[in-house]
């Protein structure tokens, strides 16, 4: 209770302060969402689902709500690198407006290649002007792999043809935050796969200031929105896991929290796409999912207005929140030891976690029933 009055205090001071500096929007954020047929009702019910997105007490809830109203007094800045702008996608494709889309356009979005009208000579001044007006306040937030490869030349950027790495180093230098949006900004994506002839890393691998690694491929437009409310809420960055992801949105496996852990732990796999097991839900991990040694929150908040997610519509997960998951993952359809000796995964460690007992339990259960069941058979 005593980190949490803390917390709040802080909050608190944060919101304060930010009350005082300018804003950049004419209308409030309700005159905003009430055009877009947003109740107040549903915004609050937003909120509260932020707060406890965030693992916050339901008290901080009307702190979350002042900290979205004062959203447009932190300017942000979101640059495209070495990627397909499925992340931006993730965020502003719906079939209707979602309060998380809206938060981008009430916030100061300073500079976005995809959403800004300006392009050419008058994007770039842009840019440097939100640089220079906006020193050491701003959020950059970075979609895409960083090429490093010959000084960075097969990346670059505008009439100038900065590189993108040349164009990374000058944004970040004056930076409030930094966030590398997708796993392509966080790890290097596809673009950093074997064998890497771009030299594509992650933003963090490039500059020397803290970045908060969004990963996912795209991640949820809930974990972008909720990153960017947590440091406007408490002005630092959050709790963050060893790839520096944050704790609240990747804390958990997707095996941990899957719907279909039930069908695992009783040993019903799908054998093949479209069998009997398939139909039923059953667990997709003998089809190569890499719900065990991935961590995200796909279960919970899901893609396309919180409709579905991979495993929901019939595939495995693809481990995509991980580090070197194109090469560490593949085949994707197969597990990542074919040769399964009594639930004992003999390739976990490489991916840098293990099976937990239940894990092992499981796919053991299975390989033993399977071997009566064979046994059976040829009697």
């Amino acid at each position: 209770m005593n980190d949490y009055t803390s917390l709040f205090k802080r909050a608190t001071s944060q919101l304060e302060a930010l009350s005082k500096l300018s804003s950049t929007k004419e209308e409030s954020i309700e005159t905003m969402l009430e055009k877009n047929s947003v109740s107040r009702r549903d915004f609050l019910k937003w909120t509260a689902s932020i707060t406890a997105m965030l693992a916050l007490p339901a008290h901080f809830t009307p702190l979350v709500a002042d900290a979205v109203k004062l959203a447009n007094r932190l300017p942000v800045i979101w640059l495209h690198l070495a990627e397909c702008t499925g992340c931006s996608e993730s965020l502003i494709r719906t079939n209707s407006p979602t309060i998380d889309s809206l938060i981008f356009d009430y916030i100061s979005l300073e500079y976005h290649e995809t959403l800004m009208a300006a392009a050419g000579w008058q994007a770039e001044e842009n840019l440097e002007n939100a640089i220079k007006n906006y020193k050491d306040r701003y959020i950059l937030l970075v979609e895409g792999g960083v090429p490093t490869a010959m000084n960075g030349q097969y990346l670059t950027i505008g009439a100038h043809a900065r590189t993108g790495l040349d164009l990374l180093k000058h944004t970040a230098s004056s930076a409030a935050a930094i966030f590398s949006i997708g796993t392509c900004a966080s790890f290097g994506g596809v673009q950093a796969a074997a064998p890497n002839p771009t030299g594509t890393k992650g933003v963090d691998k490039v500059i020397s200031k803290p970045v908060i690694n969004v990963a996912g491929c795209p991640p949820s437009e809930k974990n972008i929105v909720g990153t960017l409310v947590h440091f406007i809420l408490f002005g630092t960055l959050p709790a963050l896991d060893n790839y520096n992801r944050p704790k609240w949105a990747y804390a958990n496996r997707i095996h941990d929290l899957c719907e279909r852990r039930g069908h695992f732990d009783a040993g019903e796999f799908v054998e093949e796409f479209g069998d009997d097991g398939a139909k039923e839900g059953w667990c997709l991990y003998k089809q190569g999912c890499k719900g065990p040694y991935t961590f995200n929150n796909c279960s919970i908040e899901r893609f396309n207005q919180h409709t579905n997610w991979p495993i929901g519509a019939g595939h495995g997960c693809m481990g995509c929140s991980e580090p070197d998951f194109w090469d560490t993952m593949g085949p994707f359809e197969k597990p990542i030891d074919d040769n399964l000796l009594m639930g004992l995964n003999t390739t976990a460690d490489n991916v840098g976690t293990t099976l937990l007992t239940a894990t092992a339990i499981g796919i053991g259960a299975h390989a033993v029933s399977s071997l009566f069941a064979k046994k059976n058979e040829e009697k």
